[in-house]
């Protein structure tokens, strides 16, 4: 991981004004999902917003009939001795009426706005687990070079993010749609009355608007360029407060440096966000106070042309309050709508990442396996290279893998073993050449099907935090609920016993991140993992260093099963203890990506070569 420097993060140039305008381009897409999402909710949600909406006119206009009521109760000159007197003689009636109006609509729009949250609430989370699972399934279906990649990864987590972090852009949208209604009502209510103080408002919310949109763009820039700063943090937090690791931390005494590494990066990113901040809050401040110039100089207006008797004293109080309330509604929506393209360019993020298109797919009229594999796969001049890497993983190869065959692969670290089962599975495709099974080539078949006949078990295989029966049911997923099925591979890989050791055996939560899980030592782990590949009724066996935790008697029994296991299917076993690999029909010899060598056990002894000097050197340790 890079330690961060001085001149890091990377400084993204900050989005255009035209860019940010056709970030406005992710609204519909983002509105039509909504609204697949739960139409019933969407329309709820909206009717209650339309008749609230409509709620703060109607009330501040019953406010100025009260207003006006009153005053003309005092004119009248009718003296009351006592409130019961008064409310006899009927004198209150138009009055109680105009208050008891006034507060069933305080009490509606309570209820409604309790209405609306419920619905947003609701909304908000099939929204946040629909597009979770959106995220997960098109996941799937890109390359593992994508995840490899690490601007992809950077995508992938701002990406990740949005699903939890736009439902509030939903609210604010459909609040925005709320406010202009009641800004038209408003604002027909100034216009009967002061049609230019309209122009003053719009006049005085410009600069407020526009420092708003300015700040949106920086504040999106910020976090877009620390995007892999962010991640960096996550690891630091992971790496410094976590179970997998809490053992080398303690014995390392590693706490300080990662509290030193967070603490270091962490207060950059705080003090980049408290420069951003401080700006805002200034300008901010500032351009709204225009606004709140134009709102007294109107309210002013209207208080002369009161006391010069144009308007009564409830005409006074209604205009005042509509114009402040048209006031902060249209500053709302004027700053609403830069926050919304602001939300607009993060989801860019969401939807850039669901635009990308994997490279490994089956092409059209994609035929399926043979069942069975009849002759097997054959490697023509295949090479192959990283993304961005200078040497080639392999280069050259030519060998053929015949149906029914044990092969063994070995070789040194890099040497290219475990790139080339990531082909055979078409993880990758080759760079140079192709490789056949029985005589097509592998980009001919269907990816899912041929996947379906391979069964690999990698040697950084994945610790499922789910009970034993799941870790090995995920080998073939449509037969997990099939006991029996689950049992036969347990048996197959040596992992029964490992099950009959467990206080609830099959239904017993394996790994330490819940309460109820039971570690397991690294060699439990492998024969679980290695039972997940007799889950899958493969063709294609590989297993990938299976049994790098086990000890010797337990990799004997464990490849003993394999080779009996394998007599009818064609099997790649990829090992660096000679004891292992000498049981396979065929070894071939792996040198920096290059096929160095091929032959059985006693053939490569015999020829002195890389196979030979690795076996002694091995060898010499056990003596």
């Amino acid at each position: 991981m890079p330690s961060p420097t001085a001149d890091s993060p990377r400084e993204p140039q900050r989005p255009s004004l035209r860019e940010r305008v056709g970030a406005l381009r992710n609204i519909p897409p983002f509105l039509r999902e909504i609204w697949a999402t739960s139409k019933g909710l969407t329309v709820a949600s909206l009717g209650l917003r339309l008749v609230r909406a409509l709620m703060p006119i109607v009330t501040l206009y019953i406010g100025k009939l009260i207003i006006d009521e009153a005053v003309r109760l005092v004119g009248s000159g009718i003296g009351f001795t006592d409130l019961a007197g008064a409310w006899r003689d009927g004198a209150l009636d138009h009055l109680a009426l105009l208050l008891g109006a006034e507060f069933a609509l305080a009490i509606a729009s309570d209820l409604f706005g309790r209405m609306v949250s419920y619905c947003d609430g609701l909304l908000s989370e099939l929204f946040t687990n629909a597009t979770s699972i959106r995220l997960m399934e098109h996941a799937a279906t890109l390359d593992l070079e994508d995840f490899e990649d690490p601007d992809l990864q950077d995508k992938l987590d701002r990406a990740r993010r949005q699903t939890m972090g736009r439902m509030n852009l939903m609210s604010q949208l459909f609040g925005q749609a709320q406010d202009a209604v009641t800004v038209v009502g408003f604002a027909a209510g100034l216009l009967v009355y002061a049609p230019w103080l309209i122009l003053l408002l719009a006049i005085a919310l410009i600069p407020a608007f526009v420092g708003e949109a300015h700040f949106n763009a920086l504040n999106y820039t910020l976090n877009f360029a620390w995007t892999p700063e962010r991640r960096q943090l996550e690891y630091l937090r992971q790496m410094g407060a976590s179970v997998e690791t809490a053992k080398e931390v303690k014995i390392f005494n590693l706490n300080r440096f990662f509290i030193a590494r967070f603490r270091q990066l962490s207060d950059r990113f705080y003090l980049a966000n408290k420069a951003l901040a401080g700006k805002r809050a200034f300008w901010g401040t500032l351009l709204a106070g225009l606004g709140t110039l134009g709102y007294y100089v109107a309210y002013a207006y209207i208080a002369w042309r009161t006391v010069r008797g144009d308007f009564t004293i409830g005409d006074l109080t209604f205009l005042a309050g509509s114009f402040r309330r048209l006031r902060q509604l249209l500053e709302g929506l004027l700053v609403g709508f830069s926050q919304v393209a602001g939300q607009a360019l993060y989801l860019d993020d969401l939807y850039s990442f669901f635009e990308i298109v994997p490279e490994i797919a089956s092409r059209p009229g994609a035929i399926a396996v043979p069942q069975p594999i009849a002759r097997g796969f054959v490697f023509e001049n295949v090479g192959f290279r990283y993304p961005d890497a200078a040497r080639w993983a392999l280069r050259g190869l030519d060998f053929e893998l015949r149906a029914g065959e044990v092969l063994a692969l070995v070789g040194e670290n890099g040497a290219g073993k475990t790139t080339l089962v990531k082909l055979l599975a078409r993880l990758y495709d080759p760079d140079e050449g192709r490789i056949l099974l029985d005589g097509r080539d592998l980009r001919e078949y269907d990816l899912d099907d041929l996947r379906a006949n391979i069964g690999v078990i990698f040697q950084d295989f994945v610790r499922y935090h789910l009970t034993v029966g799941e870790n090995i049911g995920v080998g073939q997923i449509d037969a997990m609920d099939d006991r029996p099925r689950i049992e036969s591979a347990a048996r197959r890989a040596a992992a029964d016993e490992v099950v009959a050791s467990l206080p609830l055996g099959y239904d017993q939560v394996v790994g330490r991140r819940f309460k109820t899980g039971v570690d397991l030592s690294g060699g439990q782990w492998q024969k679980i993992a290695i039972a997940r590949a007799y889950m899958r009724d493969a063709q294609v066996m590989i297993l990938d260093e299976p049994t790098a935790a086990l000890d010797a008697r337990s990799e004997f029994e464990v490849f003993e099963r394999f080779k009996e296991l394998s007599d009818d299917r064609t099997a790649v076993l990829i090992s660096h203890r000679f004891s292992s690999v000498r049981m396979a029909d065929r070894i071939l010899v792996l040198a920096e990506g290059r096929l160095e060598a091929s032959g059985t056990h006693e053939q490569l002894l015999a020829q002195s070569g890389r196979y030979a000097e690795l076996f002694e050197l091995q060898a010499a340790g056990y003596r």
